[in-house]
């Protein structure tokens, strides 16, 4: 599974089950209405979900991160947002998630390339049926 259907399934499926739906649409258009919402979780319910089983992104990361030790600040941060979901946070796979995702900008500015790509995340959840807080849909 690729780093971001990694990301997504460990959101959108926190107690397992994401199987092959757990793969995220990757695609920037609109498209991918009605495939990604067929069934997903049946054997678990979404934690703090809304109507439909969409799974609140918020709850899910706010209570994984109360029982990290470290204070890690997934709202604003793909470091700590990947920290948080135990996945490598190394500047190789942010690299590597970047080229998934389709970045073009510089991938040696680490910086405004972090910041774009916790924008992305936040929108790829949203796409596969995470209910994201609104000020994280930047």
């Amino acid at each position: 599974m690729s780093l971001l259907g990694n990301i997504v399934s460990k959101i959108l499926h926190p107690f397992g089950g994401g199987g092959a739906e757990a793969a995220p649409s990757t695609t920037g258009g609109a498209g991918g209405t009605s495939a990604p919402s067929s069934g997903g979780s049946a054997g678990a319910p979404a934690p703090s979900g809304s109507a439909g089983g969409t799974v609140d992104v918020e709850a899910v990361l706010t209570d994984l991160a109360s029982k990290n030790p470290q204070k890690l600040d997934w709202r604003h941060s793909i470091v700590d947002l990947m920290k948080l979901l135990d996945l490598d946070s190394s500047l190789a796979s942010r690299k590597q998630l970047a080229d998934e995702l389709h970045y073009t900008g510089d991938k040696d500015d680490s910086a405004t390339m972090n910041v774009w790509l916790h924008k992305q995340v936040m929108k790829k959840v949203a796409e596969n049926g995470g209910k994201v807080p609104e000020d994280l849909k930047h």
